[in-house]
This record gives C-alpha cells, sequence and structure tokens, in this order.
C-alpha cells in the first residue's frame, strides 16, 4: 500500500474542496455552507456521522475491518482539523480568492478540511488494514470561540464508544517552515492565549482646555505602556509573557476631548504560573492607575486557551511518521515554543496526543519574509494537500497497529 501515491489521485479532488471553501469562508461556530461541503465530500464513505448541537461541527467515525480487539476495548485515534475563517479582508491575488468581503481564510484552515477529508477517503479504501476506528473531528471556531471545548462537551472524545486513545491535528504554516517540511516539538508547544479589554471612563470637554477635563485617552495610552512596563519588570525573563495592544479606539475629532477609551490587548503566557499572575497584576495595575487619575475603569480579563502541550511520546511518533513517509529532509525539530495558541489543547488535555505543523508556503519562498498566517497576503501551496493527507491517514493507520498489540 503507497498512501502517498493514492493521496496525489485524490489531488484534483481535495484542490477542488479547499478553494470552494476558500472562496465562501464563514467565521465562528456557525458554519453551515462549510458544514454542507464536508458533509457532501463523505457522502460515499461508510461513515458514522454526528452533527453538533450547539454548532456546526462534524464527527465521523469510520470502523476499521482488519482483525483487532472489538467491543469496548476496539482502539481508536482522533484526527482533527479545524474549518473557521477570519475576520480579515483577503488581498493574496489567487485565481480562488475569497467571495465574501472582510472574510478569508488567513490561517489555511481551508486546507486541513480538504486533508482531513482526503484522509477519510484513504482510510476508507483501506479499512481492511485499520485495526479500530478513526474518529475525524471537523470543527468549528477554533479562531476566539473554543470550538473544540464544544465539541470536547458534546462528546467527540468518546464518539468511537470509548475515549479515544491518541489525538492528532495537522496545521498548514504559509511561513515558518519551507514547503512540504513538518514542524515537531515534545511537551510545551503553543502558548496559552488570553485578552485583556479595557473602558476608561474620563470627562470629556473641549480640546483647548483638558484641565477641565479629566482625558481618558492620555490615561489609557499610560496604561498600555505601563503594562509593557510590566512584563519586563515583574515576569522572569526566562518564562516569558507577551502582551500586545491590537485595539485602540477613542475620540471623534482632534479639538474633542472623549468621555471614554477603550484598547483590547492580546496576552500570551508559557505556563500555568506565569497566566494566573498576569491574570491578577494586569487588572490590578490598570485599576491603580485609572485610581491616581481619579477616573473610573472596567477592566476585564478574558480567559481563552490554555497552553498546548503536547504529549512526548505521540509528538515523537508523529515525527518519525513523517521521516519514514517522507523523507528526514522534510522533518524540522522546533527548538523552542510557538507564540501561537490553540484549542486543540482542550482535547490534548484529555488525550495524549500531539500538534503538529506542515509548511505550505510556496515553493521556492523564504519562511523568514513570507507573510504569516493570518495575514491578510498570507498564501498556502495546494501542493501540500496530498502529502497532510497521507501523513493523517498513515498516522491513524500505525498508532491502531501499535494500540492492536497492547
Amino acid at each position: 500500500m503507497d498512501l502517498l501515491s493514492d493521496a496525489k489521485a485524490l489531488e484534483p479532488e481535495m484542490t477542488r474542496l479547499r478553494h470552494d471553501v476558500h472562496k465562501q469562508p464563514e467565521i465562528g461556530l456557525d458554519l453551515p455552507r462549510t458544514q454542507e461541503r464536508i458533509l457532501s465530500a463523505l457522502e460515499s464513505l461508510p461513515l458514522e456521522i454526528t452533527l453538533g448541537k450547539t454548532s456546526t461541527s462534524v464527527t465521523a467515525v469510520l470502523e476499521g475491518t482488519a482483525p483487532a480487539m472489538s467491543g469496548q476495548d476496539t482502539r481508536s485515534v482522533l484526527l482533527r482539523s479545524d474549518m473557521d475563517a477570519l475576520p480579515i479582508d483577503e488581498a493574496a491575488d489567487v485565481p480562488y480568492r475569497s467571495e465574501r468581503p472582510g472574510v478569508m481564510h488567513a490561517c489555511g484552515h481551508d486546507m486541513h478540511v480538504a486533508m482531513l477529508v482526503g484522509a477519510a477517503r484513504l482510510l476508507a479504501a483501506h479499512r481492511d488494514r485499520l485495526k479500530g476506528k478513526v474518529v475525524f473531528m471537523f470543527q468549528p471556531g477554533e479562531e476566539g470561540w473554543d470550538g473544540a471545548q464544544h465539541m470536547v462537551d458534546e462528546g467527540v472524545l468518546t464518539a468511537a464508544g470509548r475515549q479515544v486513545d491518541a489525538a492528532y491535528a495537522l496545521h498548514v504554516f504559509s511561513s515558518l517552515a519551507h514547503n512540504g517540511v513538518f514542524t515537531h516539538k515534545g511537551g510545551l508547544v503553543l502558548s496559552a492565549s488570553d485578552e485583556l479589554h479595557v473602558t476608561v471612563t474620563g470627562v470629556g470637554g473641549h480640546g483647548s482646555m483638558p484641565h477641565r477635563s479629566k482625558d481618558p485617552i492620555s490615561i489609557a495610552a499610560e496604561m498600555v505602556h505601563a503594562l509593557e512596563t510590566m512584563i519586563t519588570k515583574r515576569f522572569d525573563a526566562f518564562d516569558p509573557v507577551v502582551i500586545s495592544v491590537g485595539l485602540f479606539q477613542a475620540g471623534t475629532k482632534a479639538n474633542v476631548i472623549p468621555d471614554t477609551a477603550h484598547f483590547e490587548a492580546t496576552v500570551r503566557s508559557y505556563s500555568p504560573e506565569a497566566r494566573e499572575r498576569l491574570r491578577t497584576l494586569s487588572v490590578q495595575l490598570i485599576e491603580g492607575i485609572a485610581h491616581a487619575h481619579g477616573v473610573t475603569v472596567d477592566a476585564r480579563y478574558v480567559d481563552q486557551y490554555p497552553i498546548t502541550v503536547n504529549d512526548e511520546s505521540e509528538a515523537s511518533f508523529a515525527a518519525t511518521t513523517a521521516i519514514d513517509l517522507f523523507g528526514e529532509d522534510k522533518n524540522m525539530h522546533l527548538a523552542r515554543p510557538l507564540n501561537g495558541s490553540e484549542d486543540f489543547s482542550r482535547v490534548l488535555a484529555h488525550v495524549p496526543g500531539a500538534f503538529i505543523g506542515l509548511g505550505a508556503m510556496p515553493v521556492g519562498g523564504d519562511p523568514s519574509t513570507a507573510p504569516y498566517n493570518h495575514s491578510a497576503l498570507a498564501t498556502f501551496d495546494d501542493g501540500v494537500l496530498p502529502m497532510g493527507a497521507a501523513f493523517n491517514a498513515q498516522l491513524a493507520l500505525r498508532r491502531l497497529d501499535q494500540l492492536a498489540t497492547l
């Protein structure tokens, strides 16, 4: 059996699916058209399919026919694809660019959908080799909506009859690694991600007489600077944290001091201890500055995703699988965690598994200068779709082979 050759035969079909999803992106937990396209692509396969109740998720279970433990002892492996887009106006010049203004698949989730559908087709064609069950997790709402938790709450981890034995998520990158190179790391692989939402309420007035007002803009700006100083003075450089303000809104005209100013920041940390200190210290600092200036403030620390921790053994298994399929030159070990975050951490909190990367930048590009995921200029090469599909399928086949001997 040559999974890669079989996957290459599926490349035109996967490419059409990817382009269709890319042209009609959807945001959040409610992705009806994307769900419809996935169901259509899976329609002919021998799958047990369950749809989400609180989202448009799709859970599909494939049962192998190879001799293995049966009944409640049947082993299972989960493969995850997220499928939501981002609120970005696409600037990349591709023939299948988004037809929806302000919405774009800038993180490659359309690639993930096509690759996981491809893996489902490959494994369905080789059920006689499959010693257990495979759960295909098509998940909406990864981009800040905690879609994985919705699916965990609705039973995706036990969709095969008992809790899955291992779980894997493959994620493409438009930068970071060369085309077709798999990235891996055991242990901590992605940061935690939270947000800080701050609204300062002062006293508006005429810009020529600031002494008769309480300017919320200058106070909010002081808070932003103080947060950046706090990072360097209150946290260990060897347990780093990041705060970046991505939204700052205030005012209507140059000579009008407004009543309010609002800013929001993304907050990243790499340990539960640092995350807890950030939650406490950031709000204390902001409230202290507000008190010093005699204004009121609403400061909310919004929890999002915890750190993503790969099981060391599963990460090593995934790396070996990639090397065996594609060669040592298509393998890259990450020396340190990435600054991004993932709700696949919700799955890995319950099941040993691994989050693996795949370079999907155009052939010949430079990983150090290519637009990164979430850029309006991010582009992903369809040519890696067969690699991703074959890798996903091989992970499931090989891991179930191992589990059948336990």
